[in-house]
C-alpha cells in the first residue's frame, strides 16, 4: 500500500497487513468469514429478520402471520446494515473537495494580508493528516478540521506559485486553474483505467510503487535541506528539464497511489464494512488529491519559468 490512510487501516488495508498477520481471504472465497457473520467478531450481526436471540426455537415460537411476515419481507439494503457503500464515498468525498474549494478561495484572498496563515494551515494539517491516519475509527470533525487547514494552505501556497509566473507574462490565476483541470483529469483517467481493468494492483504494482514512492521522498527532503541551506539556488535538483521529467515522474506516482485507493475502497466496500468509514475513505482519497495538485502546481510552475 502506498497511502498511510488506507494502509494502516484494518478495514481497507491488504489482508495480509490486517491485525494478526496472517492473511485473509476475502468474502466470498472459501472459507472467508463475511463481515456481519458470526465468526466476524468486529462487525457481527444477526442476518436480516432473524427473531430475538433468547428463544429455544424461534421457528417454533413464532405464530403463522409472524413467519409469513419473515418470509415476504425484503431483502436487506446497505441502508437496512449500515454498510458502506461506492455512493457513501462519493458524497463525503464530494463534501470535503467543495469544503476544501471555499476554504482555500477565502485563504487566497486573505493571504496577502496575513501571509502566516498558510504556513499555519500547513503544520495544522500535517499534525491532523497524522492523526487521522492513524485512528483506529474515523472522526468526522478531525477530518473536517484536517479539510480547513489544507484549504488555507493550498489557497496561500497556490498564490505563491502564481506569483512566480506573474513576472514571465502569465495571469495570475493561470498556473492554478492549469493545475486544478490536470487533477480532474487524471483523477477521471486513473479511475477509468480501474474500473475497466487495464490497471491492476497486483503485489508486483505494489512493491514498484512503495519503492518509488520512498526513493522519491528521500529525494524530495534532500532538495529541500540543500535549497534551504543556501548550497542550491532556485529550484534546486528540480529545475530545468531534470525539473520537468521528475515533475512528470511525481506525477505519475500520485496518480498510481489513486488507483490503489480504489482498490482499498473496492475491498471495504465488498467486505461489507460499516458505512462510517466513508470518511475515512474520503480522508484518503483527499489525501492523494491534495499530493496529486501540489505536483502539477509545481510542474506548471517549473515549465512557466524555464521558457
Amino acid at each position: 500500500m502506498s497511502n498511510p490512510v488506507f494502509n494502516n487501516s484494518v478495514i481497507f488495508g491488504e489482508p495480509k497487513n490486517r491485525r494478526g498477520g496472517a492473511a485473509t481471504a476475502h468474502p466470498g472465497q472459501t472459507g472467508a468469514p463475511a463481515y456481519g457473520s458470526s465468526s466476524s467478531s468486529p462487525y457481527a450481526q444477526a442476518p436480516y429478520g432473524t427473531p430475538p436471540a433468547g428463544t429455544q426455537d424461534g421457528a417454533q415460537a413464532a405464530d403463522a402471520a409472524q413467519l409469513d411476515a419473515m418470509y415476504n419481507a425484503p431483502t436487506a439494503t446497505t441502508a437496512d446494515t449500515k454498510r458502506l457503500t461506492y455512493d457513501d464515498v462519493i458524497m463525503k468525498t464530494g463534501g470535503l473537495l467543495a469544503l476544501l474549494v471555499v476554504v482555500a478561495a477565502v485563504s487566497w484572498n486573505v493571504t496577502p494580508q496575513m501571509p502566516a496563515l498558510w504556513i499555519i494551515g500547513a503544520v495544522v494539517g500535517l499534525v491532523l493528516g497524522l492523526v487521522n491516519a492513524f485512528k483506529k475509527n474515523p472522526s468526522p470533525g478531525l477530518i473536517i478540521a484536517y479539510t480547513v487547514a489544507q484549504g488555507a494552505f493550498l489557497g496561500g501556497i497556490s498564490l505563491a506559485f502564481a506569483g512566480m509566473t506573474v513576472a514571465g507574462g502569465a495571469n495570475l490565476t493561470d498556473i492554478v486553474f492549469q493545475a486544478v483541470l490536470a487533477t480532474i483529469a487524471t483523477f477521471a483517467a486513473a479511475l477509468f483505467l480501474f474500473r475497466s481493468g487495464k490497471v491492476r494492483v497486483t503485489p508486483k504494482f505494489t512493491r514498484w510503487l512503495l519503492i518509488a514512492m520512498v526513493g522519491y521522498l528521500a529525494f524530495s527532503l534532500v532538495n529541500v535541506v540543500l535549497v534551504w541551506t543556501g548550497v542550491l539556488g532556485g529550484w534546486g535538483m528540480r529545475g530545468g528539464t531534470w525539473g520537468i521529467i521528475i515533475g512528470l515522474f511525481a506525477v505519475g506516482l500520485a496518480a498510481a497511489s489513486l488507483i490503489m485507493d480504489f482498490d482499498s475502497i473496492k475491498r471495504g466496500v465488498e467486505a461489507g464494512v460499516p458505512a462510517k468509514f466513508a470518511w475515512s475513505a474520503a480522508f484518503g482519497l483527499l489525501v492523494t488529491l491534495i499530493w496529486l495538485y501540489l505536483e502539477f502546481l509545481r510542474l506548471f510552475a517549473i515549465l512557466q519559468s524555464s521558457d
